[in-house]
């Protein structure tokens, strides 16, 4: 089976990238599920209810969370009651929401889906290597034979080392956070595929998503500044992860980084192939 995982998704220009292009790429694919990470969907910082709707009619079967996912205060009802909605599982006990669910793919396997958080230059909450080790027990437990890991992490090595951790044992461990996207996608000897980071859905043209002026006066100046998204080079950046649905091990992993002229053209090749 094969599994999309969207990285960052940034604003307007993300949530719109991947509203035409998800449709396009998992009849490209031969995609069975897509995961996304939407934490930044609202203007750069959190994710909105109706950014929540519009990237699940998207085609997306869970959104996956970060640091920023209280930013939009509204979405704290919304995760409540949205198992397809993911906060890192490694809150404390008492946070709204959940960290993992199981979702049936198209082929009717049951995939696990875990969102855990590094601490290393972020938040320091719960451990998340104890954590992903009880959550993708009790995932397999509940029957989850394919298992996907969103690890949202400042530090390559903080991610790398829960690749490892979690090698046999989950089919994919992908990075997300930092908003660019690396080169070191490799499967483990264990059968679990690794990236460090996915990288970003929305406007390349800016500094990590946003206008690159505000960003610009800060660094230079050292003086508070107000990010407003930036527009322009929309690219759809992500993973597709081989694996088998019995054993959950991987067997290929390929980075995708798609601008808008690419998804267009992969729509107008689907087009004409119909008539």
């Amino acid at each position: 089976m094969k599994l999309l995982f969207i990285g960052d998704i940034v604003g307007r220009p993300g949530r719109d990238l991947v509203k035409r292009a998800v449709g396009p790429l998992v009849r490209a694919h031969g995609l069975d599920l897509v995961v996304a990470n939407g934490e930044n969907a609202a203007a750069g910082a959190g994710i909105t209810r109706e950014n929540a709707e519009d990237i699940f009619k998207a085609g997306v079967h869970v959104i996956t969370g970060g640091n920023h996912i209280w930013d939009k205060k509204e979405i704290i009802e919304v995760i409540e009651r949205e198992p397809r909605l993911l906060r890192p599982a490694n809150y404390p006990a008492g946070t709204p929401g959940r960290g993992a669910t199981i979702v049936r793919a198209e082929d009717g396997t049951a995939v696990g889906v875990l969102s855990v958080m590094g601490r290393v230059f972020l938040s320091l909450i719960d451990d998340p290597f104890a954590v992903a080790d009880r959550e993708v027990a009790s995932l397999r437990a509940q029957g989850a034979s394919v298992i996907l890991v969103d690890v949202h992490a400042e530090t390559t090595s903080e991610k790398i080392a829960l690749c490892w951790f979690l090698d046999g044992r989950a089919s994919a461990v992908i990075g997300t956070h930092t908003h660019v996207q690396t080169a070191d996608e490799r499967i483990l000897p264990g059968g679990t595929a690794c990236l460090t980071d996915a990288g970003m859905t929305g406007p390349h043209d800016g500094v990590i998503g946003m206008d690159r002026a505000g960003v610009l006066a800060r660094f230079r100046t050292g003086m508070p500044t107000r990010f407003e998204p930036a527009t322009g080079d929309p690219r759809l950046n992500g993973v597709i992860v081989t694996a088998d649905p019995q054993s959950g091990r991987a067997s290929a992993i390929e980075r995708l980084s798609l601008s808008a002229a690419d998804i267009d053209a992969l729509a107008a090749a689907e087009e004409a192939a119909r008539r």
